[in-house]
């Protein structure tokens, strides 16, 4: 499907995992796309690690993981990938933090969190990692931010966040940090049971927390992405208010928009909303479009439709669907590229596929 730049959308698909996997951590360094740890098809997290050379499309097996995990944060600083949390085979958060350094083909342990977690948020700023939230081993959101120091070798307490949460979505904009509490899959996002509303940011100048407007609506599994100045999210599966005793959560075609120069929320009109009620997708922003990728819906089986909200036209367009339906997949922005990785469409899926914005096709 063509934009009005000239530009298209188009699918690549790339040579399947050697492993199957879900909640898989992915990490893109130097022309490779990394994919380490994940649940496999016994459900158990893995120590196994993966590498896909962009250039020849040959995938190659790495050192594996010293510590088995799935659903871990992952960090690219300059020839290392440090990969933070996560839960292990004993469905326990961990704390281990380890690095894989590439140039050596191999992995070295890093100082521990201070606390274990998984779900945690990380952004790389100067050379710097801040590690925001996290579920620890009594299931409990945690507040904690910390920032690693790779000179020093140690994570150094920053401000706690105001609303305590896991599996936020964050974005670095300017001097701030965003941190949206709407769930994505494994850690939710969630306080307690239910999905955070909460928005805030993180001065990283002045080391303060600013509350923004609450989310309008609260929806678990929603998609969030940033682009233009604005702050999306999209679909989920809307949660019964506390006095729907006898409602079910159901799945919504909701688009929310936080505008970061007016700090406000719109609720944008049923006209505008996404074309398919979805949760568990995968999205981003390529080009002028906020796109949204696969999921659950309602049907029985994941989705394999693709559409994008184009900002100059103010509408959600049909783009090309996925080659391999899915949801709960990894996913991963790299320049033109959106790349959907794994995730569940039968069972864990070995596919990995990048929605791509294309000149001249």
């Amino acid at each position: 499907m063509a934009t009005g730049g000239g530009r298209a959308f188009a699918w690549q698909v790339f040579p399947p995992m050697p492993t199957c996997r879900v909640y898989g951590t992915v990490a893109f360094q130097d022309g490779h796309l990394l994919v380490l740890g994940g649940c496999g098809r016994a459900g158990l997290p893995l120590d196994t690690a993966e590498t896909l050379d962009m250039a020849s499309h040959t995938w190659v097996a790495l050192a594996p993981l010293p510590t088995a995990r799935a659903g871990a944060a992952a960090v690219v600083l300059g020839k290392q990938v440090l990969v933070v949390g996560g839960v292990d085979e004993g469905q326990s958060p961990v704390a281990a933090v380890e690095a894989f350094l590439a140039d050596e083909g191999r992995w070295e342990r890093r100082a521990t969190l201070p606390q274990a977690a998984m779900g945690v948020a990380t952004v790389e700023r100067d050379g710097m990692v801040y590690a925001l939230g996290g579920m620890g081993p009594d299931t409990a959101p945690q507040a904690q931010v910390r920032v690693y120091e790779p000179r020093r070798d140690c994570w150094l307490s920053l401000p706690s966040m105001p609303t305590p949460c896991y599996g936020a979505s964050t974005f670095l904009h300017g001097n701030k940090i965003y941190v949206l509490g709407a769930p994505i899959p494994l850690a939710g996002g969630r306080q307690g049971k239910l999905p955070v509303t909460a928005f805030e940011a993180f001065d990283l100048e002045a080391r303060t927390w600013t509350r923004h407007p609450s989310l309008p609506s609260r929806r678990a599994f929603a998609g969030c992405a940033m682009a233009e100045g604005s702050v999306f999210s999209l679909g989920g599966l809307q949660q019964p208010g506390p006095h729907n005793f006898y409602s079910r959560p159901h799945f919504v075609n909701t688009v929310e928009m936080f505008d970061l120069e007016h700090g406000s929320w719109t609720k944008l009109p049923r006209s505008l909303r996404m074309r398919d009620k979805r949760a568990d997708f995968v999205v981003g922003s390529l080009g002028d479009h906020v796109v949204a990728i696969g999921g659950l819906g309602n049907q029985p089986c994941p989705l394999g439709s693709v559409e994008g909200f184009s900002l100059a036209r103010r509408r959600w367009e049909a783009l090309p669907a996925m080659p391999t339906a899915r949801c709960s997949c990894s996913s991963l922005q790299a320049g033109p590229r959106l790349f959907a990785i794994g995730g569940v469409a039968q069972g864990p899926s070995q596919a990995v596929e990048a929605l791509c914005l294309r000149d001249g096709v």
